[in-house]
């Protein structure tokens, strides 16, 4: 699916800016048509349990298929809120001009030949689309798409085939989706039970987007969950502003980006470069927006039906697992153990009474093996799971489902739907057949309380993001407001050096790298610019020795590969020496860049090496990276990576997510780094970065000691040449 730019960035669409579109209470089809297999004629059909009022526009009818029909929009007895476009793309623009005349309320394109096609016509017929949309208001779906359903009021605004034969089951769930045909198929969950609220397809996104659609359903009362299948978007801030508005009104979006790997990666000057790609960003925009990042297309409706079935959890300390088969007990614990998902013991009433219900060679325990034996009487099974239920222990309860049967899942998965309604916990059946729609199947499928699983890695991992989702959520609202660290005027004195940079420079040199850095109040070594070897020798007594001497080029990004640090030096001797080797060799190596001397600069102690940098995202802006290694990061690929700003507990979580964590908090009696100051350090430079995204490609800080006392910059590049697209 293609996604064109448009000229200048808006902001997303409201719900009420959008409710004539996707919520009509009056329709029109243009290119109606009681023809067989066309797409008038089945978007009639889709219409059959429309509530509203429904109008054809054929100049050849003044009825068909049951509907009337009108000569042209113009005519039509009243201005609809939708109109959608079924006719060649040849006749569209004309179409979508007299209803932006008419102030319809938005309109929904499905022809294809447009931008997707690759031609420059297609592209400029879709761009004249796009001015429309600006220049009058009116919302215009498409073009190249299948259209748009909202269950609520009836309106199957498509020509997708078999829809209308389809059962019609509303729900708390509703799909936003760049493909067509991938979201319909998500959509014909409906057929084994599931309901919905809404999907809405994008198509090639002329106007309406996936953002837009997220941030409709985000004030929509009868979405609770929100799914969103996609490609990817042209501005990532407008991801990220309608995902936010999801997030504060406290509903789920579970997000499936497809095209995650990373062959466009582009070539970049640092090792912060190397490390981030295309996939990064957008699951840092999830990271910081609470969206639920999915990367299996099976997962996308198990996950979203759970959160949507399942509410708050009672207290988040973990589940309880009632099975009938000691092999499924034991699979269920390996998978919770797996995915974090904690079974807390059971409470000694709960335990008491299961004693009395389960034979002595069951184990009454969490995860419980019941055995087959509770399941004899349905008053034995629902007695196990009224001592479950009434444990305050437990936020849901899990039930593995061996084998599909009459007997077995016929049977108790009705009793699983009435105790998930009759307690209010979240019951999660885990189906362990290959009879995939076997007897009681459905009746899960399509509960109001309930949820079935077909894998015990996806209930279990959906668990988990269910029980940090809601457990995170208050807190990372709070951080919002949370208070700059760097003064006042650093982005003035940043911009001030940015400035006098000379036309066409690519990087910053270190010194003036620093002098950014310190502004932000980012700790730096004490350094001296020395012209010559001579020079050197003397600040080097002056600062105190040991000390390091790097050379000062604005040609040379990367001094080590040429022969240009020189650390450890002792005395004024082995500086001078040492510069002049440098000065001599570097010339040698690189004769045309500019050489302005070496700086002389105080040996930084051992400590934890990291490097943190950022990569400014051409759609989602500046990108933070931190990671540990040093010179071995790349080696290493030890990263975690969060869109800028930060606040401390961000920092503080990227930190603890790192694999080799450990070295910082004090490994095998090492000495603990002063993690305030480290998470300090990084608070204030990604502030630094999402003030200069605009000016700035890419930054890297390299090497940043941690030690037990403070945290220091010892290396600082800083690419420039403007944040392309922001």
């Amino acid at each position: 699916m293609l996604t064109t730019a448009r000229a200048g960035s808006r902001s997303v669409y409201t719900h009420q800016e959008m409710r004539r579109l996707v919520a009509p209470e009056s329709v029109a089809i243009v290119g109606a048509s009681s023809t067989p297999g066309s797409f008038g004629e089945r978007t009639i059909s889709n219409l059959a349990k429309f509530t509203g009022r429904l109008y054809g526009v054929n100049p050849k009818y003044t009825e068909t298929a049951g509907i009337p029909c009108f000569p042209s929009i113009s005519d039509l007895p009243e201005t609809p809120d939708c109109v959608i476009i079924a006719v060649a793309a040849k006749f569209v623009e004309e179409q979508v001009r007299e209803a932006a005349a008419c102030g319809v309320g938005g309109v929904i394109v499905y022809a294809s030949g447009f931008a997707e096609v690759g031609t420059e016509e297609g592209k400029a017929a879709q761009a004249r689309l796009t001015q429309i949309a600006r220049e009058t208001g009116i919302k215009i779906v498409g073009p190249n798409c299948v259209g748009l359903i909202n269950l609520t009021n009836g309106a199957g605004l498509n020509f997708m085939p078999g829809y209308g034969k389809m059962d019609h089951i509303i729900g708390p769930v509703s799909i936003v989706s760049q493909s067509g045909g991938l979201g319909y198929g998500l959509v014909q969950g409906m057929e084994r039970g599931m309901g919905f609220g809404h999907y809405l397809a994008a198509g090639n996104s002329c106007d309406v987007d996936v953002c837009d659609y997220i941030s409709f359903l985000a004030d929509e009362p009868s979405a609770k969950v929100i799914v969103c299948l996609f490609e990817g978007v042209i501005d990532g801030k407008r991801l990220i502003q309608a995902a936010q508005r999801a997030y504060d009104n406290g509903k789920p979006l579970i997000a499936y980006k497809m095209g995650s790997g990373e062959i466009g990666r582009k070539t970049a000057m640092s090792h912060t470069g190397t490390l981030v790609g295309s996939g990064d960003a957008y699951n840092a925009a999830f990271e910081k927006t609470g969206a639920i990042a999915i990367d299996r297309l099976e997962a996308l409706l198990e996950v979203a039906s759970f959160f949507a079935r399942s509410g708050k959890p009672r207290n988040g300390t973990g589940v309880g697992i009632m099975a009938t088969s000691g092999g499924a007990a034991v699979i269920a614990a390996d998978k919770a153990e797996q995915f974090g998902v904690p079974l807390p013991q059971l409470a000694q009433e709960t335990a008491d009474k299961l004693t009395q219900l389960v034979p002595g060679f069951g184990s009454v325990a969490n995860p419980a093996d019941l055995t087959a034996e509770v399941l004899k009487t349905k008053e034995t099974f629902v007695a196990c799971f009224d001592a479950f239920a009434a444990d305050q222990s437990f936020d849901a309860l899990v039930v593995p489902l061996g084998f599909a049967s009459p007997e077995s899942s016929g049977a108790r998965t009705p009793l699983m739907s009435e105790m998930a309604k009759r307690t209010g916990l979240p019951i999660v059946g885990i189906w362990m057949s290959e009879w995939l729609e076997g007897p009681g199947s459905k009746v899960l499928d399509g509960d109001e309380r309930a949820t079935l699983f077909r894998s015990s890695d996806r209930c279990f991992e959906t668990i988990n993001l269910w029980l940090k989702w809601h457990g995170e959520r208050d807190e990372r609202l709070k951080r919002k407001g949370e208070a700059r660290r760097s003064p006042k005027d650093a982005a003035a004195k940043a911009t001030a050096i940015l400035d006098g940079l000379e036309p066409g420079a690519r990087s910053v040199d270190e010194i003036k790298g620093k002098e950014i850095l310190a502004a932000y109040g980012i700790p730096t070594p004490r350094e001296i610019i020395a012209p010559d070897a001579v020079a050197a020798g003397k600040a080097a007594a002056e600062i105190g020795f040991p000390v390091v001497i790097k050379i000062v080029s604005p040609d040379i990004l990367h001094k080590t590969e040429v022969g240009g640090v020189k650390l450890n030096l002792a005395s004024e001797e082995e500086v001078k020496a040492a510069a002049e080797e440098m000065l001599k060799n570097v010339a040698k190596h690189k004769p045309a860049a500019r050489i302005e001397g070496v700086v002389v600069q105080e040996m930084a102690p051992k400590g934890v090496e990291l490097v943190v940098g950022a990569q400014v995202d051409p759609q989602f802006g500046p990108l933070v990276v931190v990671g540990l290694g040093g010179v071995l990061v790349e080696l290493l690929r030890d990263t975690v990576s969060r869109l800028a700003p930060l606040t401390a507990p961000d920092v503080a979580e990227m930190l603890a997510g790192l694999k080799s964590s450990a070295l910082l908090t004090g490994y095998r009696g090492s000495t603990p780094v002063n993690m305030e100051a480290l998470v300090d350090l990084i608070v204030r430079f990604s502030e630094f970065v999402d003030d200069m995204g605009d000016r700035i490609t890419e930054v890297d800080v390299n090497p940043v000691i941690a030690l037990a006392d403070r945290a220091i910059c010892v290396d600082a590049l800083i690419g420039v040449g403007g944040g392309e697209g922001h």
